[in-house]
Parts: structure tokens; sequence; C-alpha cells
């Protein structure tokens, strides 16, 4: 029995060493989601003006807009989709749940009669595609849990270079769609998939009156079809109108439209990266505390365990010195 103390005493210690990783690793994310949420705060504005600004320009250029980023390219059987996934694991079934949803949307297009190019974010989403031999047109790695503007810049610019190339190309898309973790709060994440390009300046059905504040989906910067909204509310074809100031765009509407576009889903991207981002960090947070809860329940298993080794040692030990004792009186 003292080699089953031994080895109880051995995991006691292993675990005791592990519960002190998953702690710390906890308190990383439980720190750096904060600043995560403040990040996705400070751009929120900013792609809410954008997306107004965007609105305005095509209210007034008015009639049919034949943009190459609001054009359908019916040409082109060949979709982007943009997967944002972790670069590290301990994070719970986050990237499990991106991944089951990027392919059952890929399983759709496919259906369709779609190719489908796969642009990854994050290591475990390339070592998933690497593992089953699919093939990956570009992957950005290093930055899930910390993306920056360069990082949304060089995503979009690639994307926008796919999506605008001749239809002979190879590289060639005809829509980009993108999947990622949508953040509600702490403890509410859901995969989504959302079409990018080309975007869509149509009527929509939504409130423009909604609070952001109080439903997230309301809100300009987080909704996919929230140029729409905007467009509405410039054309003063909604219930509720807003009052907006008198712009003169220079040198054109359609010019200035020309350069927001490509800003605005340089904005989009960068939501979602850092909506992504926070995602991550709140699943690490909360995969962390359920396994120090998991390793705290293990030490106390094994020092009992540990426990029951040691008194049978010593039940045995003091039966043989009785039955030693016994056998001298015997035989004396």
């Amino acid at each position: 029995m003292a080699g089953s103390q031994r080895v109880y005493r051995a995991r006691v210690k292993s675990t005791q060493s592990l519960k002190k990783i998953f702690r710390a690793m906890e308190l990383i994310a439980a720190s750096r989601i904060g600043r995560a949420r403040a990040a996705a705060a400070r751009q929120r504005p900013y792609a809410a003006a954008l997306t107004r600004a965007v609105g305005l320009a095509a209210a007034h250029v008015g009639g049919e807009i034949r943009h190459p980023l609001l054009v359908e390219r019916a040409n082109v059987k060949r979709v982007a989709l943009l997967v944002l996934a972790a670069d590290r694991g301990m994070a719970g079934a986050y990237t499990a749940n991106v991944l089951r949803e990027a392919e059952a949307h890929a399983a759709e297009l496919a259906e369709d009669g779609f190719e489908v190019d796969r642009y990854v974010v994050g290591r475990r989403a390339l070592g998933y595609y690497d593992f089953r031999g699919v093939p990956v047109k570009r992957s950005w790695l290093g930055s899930s849990d910390s993306p920056t503007f360069p990082l949304a810049k060089d995503i979009a610019t690639t994307l926008l270079a796919a999506f605008t190339a001749p239809a002979s190309a190879p590289s060639a898309v005809g829509q980009l769609h993108v999947v990622y973790t949508h953040f509600r709060n702490m403890v509410s994440q859901a995969p989504r998939m959302v079409r990018m390009l080309p975007l869509e300046l149509v009527a929509d059905e939504a409130d423009p009156a909604a609070d952001p504040a109080a439903d997230p989906a309301a809100d300009p910067a987080a909704d996919p079809e929230a140029v729409t909204v905007v467009r509405e509310r410039a054309t003063g074809q909604t219930a509720k109108a807003e009052v907006f100031p008198l712009y003169s765009f220079e040198p054109s509407p359609l010019g200035v439209l020309d350069a927001l576009l490509p800003r605005y889903v340089r904005s989009r991207i960068l939501d979602f990266l850092l909506q992504a981002a926070a995602s991550e960090l709140a699943n690490r947070q909360r995969a962390m505390h359920t396994a120090t809860d998991n390793a705290e329940e293990l030490v106390r298993k094994y020092t009992r365990l540990a426990n029951q080794a040691r008194q049978a040692d010593i039940t045995q030990e003091i039966s043989e010195i009785v039955s030693g004792a016994d056998a001298l009186a015997a035989g004396r």
C-alpha cells in the first residue's frame, strides 16, 4: 500500500500544479476580455458614422447604383468563406462551434453549385483544414485574441481584391461570407454567418428607432443590414424620420461612395474580429474556471484516497505487530 500512497501523492502534486496554471489562464482571460470589449465599444461609433455616411451617399446617388461592391456577380460561381477561429486551445467548444457552422454553410453552398475558397484566422482552424486535406487560400495567425486594424485592413484588402478580380482570374469570387462568433454578453456567444459582399442597399423592415444599447442586433455597427436602415432614414421612407445635416459631396456622391464602401468593409471585418476575440476570451475564462474547479475536486479525491491508503498501511502494520507479539507469547 505504500506504493499507492506515493502514486496518490504524486497525482495530488501534479494536479495542484495544473490547477495553478488553469487559475492563471482564467485570470489572464478575465483581464484581457475587458480590453477586448472596450476596443469593440471604441470602434462602434466610427462604424456607425461610416454606415450613416454610406447610406446618405447612396440616397443622393439615387436610382440603380452600379458599384463593383454592390453588383451581384452571377458569372462567378466561387464564394470566399472567411472563418474566424482561435490561435490557441483551452477555450472550450469555441473553435469547434465556429468550424461546425462554417462547414455546414460550406456544404449548403456546395449543394447550390458554388465552389468555396476558405480564408481562415487562427491556427486551430488552419490545423483542422490541413489535417483533412482541405485547401486554404490564405491564413492569418497569431492575433485571434488581440486583433488590430492593420490585420483587418490586410484581410479586407485580400478579400476585396478577390471580389473585384476579373471573372477569368483563378482567385475571383462572386460573394464573400464571414463566419464568426457574435458576442452578446459574458455568458452568451453564438456562431454566426454574414454575407458581406455584395452589399445590399434595399428597403429593410427593421425599426430605425430601436435602441442600440438595448438590442445589439439593432446597432448599425453590429447589424449586417444596417446600411439599408440608414438609407431608409435618409430618404424619408420611415415613419419616424431623423433629421440629418445637409452634405455636399465632392467630387460626386458616387465618388464618395466609391471611397466609403471599402472603408465600410474594413470596419465590418474589424468589428467581426473584435467580437470573435471577446467571445474567445469569454469561452476561455469559463473553460479555465471549470478546469480549476475540476482540479480542486481531483485534489480532494486523491488526498482522500492517499489518506485511506495510509490508514490501511497503519492498520496492517498494527495487525502485524499484534500478531507477532501473540506468536512470541504463545511460543514462550
